[in-house]
């Protein structure tokens, strides 16, 4: 067993988005859903936390909350003149700043709160009082840019904790793996051009944003080679993962050698996701947890962060989230996938999986040369 931190907070399963229809404004031609909102619920992540908690999961893990992330752990990623304007709207009953980002009354509060779960999750790993850990975070955090929240994303959770270890002097050196089946640009944003910090992202192409993600962005300056883009096309399914994990990602991860890897954990790649075509399973997220772990036991110390990003079907996300921590934590107690035969069975074909190969060995190709 592994000393496995859990962070969480009750306020998080409180943040409420505006008027939407799934990702549409109500109004006009689109009408209300009956359930209302956003697709970015409460529910996927508050069931993950019930399910680790009847299968007894939660009692081998350290649960713990934290203290919201303060106004100088946000000031060293986000403008104050941004942040005055969120806390501004916030107070007076809630609005909506960015590109699809609404809150409610106490947004600012509940987002400073997620970013906190993040902060101290990275900070107890890399003070050696737990080998790995995990933050549930709501809102999400992987589209924010510094000035500009995108995507549900209000706060830049995962740099805020990069930031705030970093300026207790905890870390140099990190390595972002983002799994969410949408492209990490507000992480690839902030530390385009931080050769210490290096950003990977593997999701759906042109799925979201439509205009970033593409696999020609590697950084800038002195950060030349550290980001990496992996558009993977719409079905691709786990093989594709766990291929591109192997043949890319972990690669990349160990020839940059970092302090610690933080994983953006999104769940959006499930073949049950409202907002994606992938056809991920609970086994995907394991296996490819697992060849971070085992990665990060050879490169630092087995030092692993991951911060709850998206992942929108209630139903699946808690058996996927399960599965991860079963990894971290080394445990026994399982929680199988109730989809996983049907997952097997429509997963591509051999003659597609040869093709995502091809394309993956083209992957392979160009990052060795550019």
């Amino acid at each position: 067993m592994r000393r496995t931190g859990f962070f969480w907070d009750e306020s998080c399963f409180w943040h409420s988005g505006g008027n939407y229809a799934l990702t549409f404004p109500v109004g006009g031609l689109v009408q209300p859903l009956a359930a209302g909102g956003l697709p970015e619920s409460p529910e996927t992540k508050r069931r993950l936390k019930n399910l680790i908690d009847l299968t007894g999961l939660s009692g081998e893990m350290a649960m713990q909350g934290a203290a919201p992330a303060g106004r100088a752990d946000l000031e060293r990623v986000h403008p104050a003149a941004f942040l005055d304007r969120f806390k501004a709207l916030s107070d007076a009953g809630g609005g909506e700043l960015g590109l699809r980002t609404p809150f409610g009354r106490g947004g600012y509060e509940i987002a400073a709160q997620s970013a906190g779960l993040a902060k101290a999750a990275l900070a107890g790993v890399m003070r050696g009082e737990l080998e790995n850990a995990y933050a549930l975070s709501r809102p999400p955090g992987h589209h924010c840019l510094p000035d500009w929240p995108n995507g549900f994303c209000l706060l830049a959770n995962i740099a805020i904790a990069i930031e705030a270890a970093r300026a207790e002097g905890l870390v140099r050196r990190v390595a972002v793996v983002d799994w969410d089946v949408h492209h990490g640009n507000g992480t690839e944003a902030i530390y385009i051009a931080d050769p210490d910090v290096l950003t990977i992202s593997i999701h759906q192409e042109h799925n979201y944003p439509l205009d970033t993600g593409g696999i020609e962005v590697t950084g800038g300056g002195a950060a030349q080679g550290t980001n990496m883009n992996i558009p993977l096309p719409p079905g691709a399914g786990h093989h594709a993962y766990v291929e591109a994990m192997e043949r890319l990602i972990v690669p990349k991860l160990r020839a940059f050698a970092p302090e610690v890897i933080v994983v953006a954990c999104g769940f959006d790649a499930s073949a049950f996701d409202p907002l994606s075509r992938m056809m991920a399973s609970a086994d995907t997220f394991r296996r490819m947890t697992r060849a971070v772990m085992e990665t990060a036991d050879a490169l630092c110390g087995g030092r692993v962060v991951m911060v709850h990003e998206g992942g929108y079907s209630e139903a699946h996300v808690p058996f996927c989230g399960h599965a991860v921590l079963e990894e971290m934590s080394g445990s026994s107690v399982t929680a199988p996938d109730p989809l996983a035969e049907t997952l097997e069975i429509r997963q591509p074909n051999e003659r597609m999986r040869a093709v995502h190969s091809v394309y993956l060995s083209e992957l392979v190709e160009y990052f060795s040369v550019s």
